[in-house]
């Protein structure tokens, strides 16, 4: 009987590269500073990327964007996202009860707290490369920074995955 061996020393590249951006705007103008920049169409999605914590559920914004013709996807997502926790302390007087409020603030990839977005882009660089993406970004007058993100410097590789 013949034997298989699996050879799993072969390192697979990434399909995608990752972006991160420093920059203070709300989510909807920086995808909306992306898209005059860049020339894409970047839209915020329906559902939001949702991820179950002991506070709650935490929801962190997602905007996709598919270019068929250059075969390029492009998703923009937070990094940070403020969860507001209301809890009743007493019952108060006969008016009505005291309660307090506790933000939270949780992060999509902890081990980047600084970060502020991260552009995932699916492509081939065939029409653009990577870097110049970057420099383009960097342009904009909102943005403090952006640098690609080694994939092996990422921990929390699961939440990556937004399908």
């Amino acid at each position: 009987m013949a034997h298989l061996k699996l050879d799993f020393e072969e390192e697979f590249e990434e399909p995608y590269a990752l972006v991160a951006i420093h920059c203070s705007e709300e989510e909807y103008k920086l995808a909306y500073l992306l898209n005059l920049h860049l020339g894409l169409r970047l839209a915020r999605r329906k559902t939001d990327l949702d991820f179950k914590s002991e506070e709650g559920e935490i929801a962190f914004p997602i905007y996709d964007f598919e270019d068929v013709h250059h075969h390029d996807s492009y998703q923009l997502v937070a990094n940070k996202c403020r969860s507001v926790q209301k809890s009743i302390v007493g019952a108060g007087d006969l008016f009505g009860e005291e309660s307090v409020e506790n933000s939270n603030l949780h992060y999509l990839f902890p081990e980047f707290k600084k970060i502020d977005y991260f552009l995932k882009i699916f492509s081939d660089f065939e029409s653009s490369s990577l870097q110049d993406i970057i420099s383009k970004i960097s342009q904009i007058n909102e943005v403090v920074s952006a640098y690609a993100v080694e994939f092996e410097e990422i921990k929390s590789k699961n939440n990556l995955i937004f399908d």
